[in-house]
């Protein structure tokens, strides 16, 4: 009898190799966030070094830097606020997760990545409108450099950003696994304070530049 009766609970009970993968690992530190936190180390050097030939190479220039003229803090002032505050939005979103507001959380995702977007465009809109390129002078290819760069790393962000808009309108996320959210939002995160240092050394210093010189 007692055998028939775990022959049927046995039955009834999921079978552990028919159920689906789940997306994202449990806990706050699995494989994936230091892989992400070892890439965006590598990144972030790799920016450091941007950075400091930009800064070395402008204070060896025997001419004005920039040689078009200082640069408007306008587009680039609202383009750092507007990126700052879609890491505010992507931030929100995996908290929504963990107390499990989905839908919150997926409308938070929303407006963090049209940020994101919102920001390339003013990005390419700068490139435009810009009077030198790539290849006019030192300066120029500087600045396209550095700022092509980042750009590149904001459009894997958003690439990155609408997969976990997906993944967590399906419900594939929730308080105990949301591993996946962090490693993009850290990502992220990442790219919004790469982004401060930009717009410091691109758009601040020049004008420390011309008072010292």
């Amino acid at each position: 009898m007692s055998d028939a009766l775990d022959l049927n609970r046995s039955s009834s009970e999921p079978d552990e190799t028919t159920r689906p993968l789940p997306v994202g690992s449990a806990g706050e530190r699995s494989s994936g966030w230091w892989g992400c936190f070892t890439l965006i180390t590598t990144e972030g050097a790799l920016f450091g070094y941007l950075i400091f030939s930009y800064l070395y190479l402008a204070s060896q220039s025997q001419q004005h830097w920039p040689p078009e003229g200082l640069p408007k803090l306008g587009l680039g002032g609202a383009n750092t606020i507007i990126l700052l505050s879609s890491s505010v939005f992507v931030w929100f979103c995996e908290r929504c997760v963990r107390r499990r507001r989905l839908r919150l959380g997926v409308a938070s995702m929303a407006v963090g990545i049209v940020l994101g977007c919102i920001f390339m465009g003013i990005q390419l809109r700068e490139w435009h409108n810009h009077p030198y390129g790539l290849t006019s002078h030192l300066y120029g290819s500087l600045y396209f450099t550095i700022t092509g760069f980042h750009m590149a790393h904001v459009l894997v962000g958003i690439v990155v950003l609408t997969l976990l808009l997906i993944w967590t309108a399906l419900g594939y996320f929730d308080d105990k696994r949301c591993a996946a959210l962090s490693i993009g939002g850290l990502y992220w995160h990442f790219v919004d304070v790469v982004w401060l240092f930009i717009f410091s050394t691109l758009y601040l210093t020049p004008y420390l530049f011309r008072e010292w010189s």
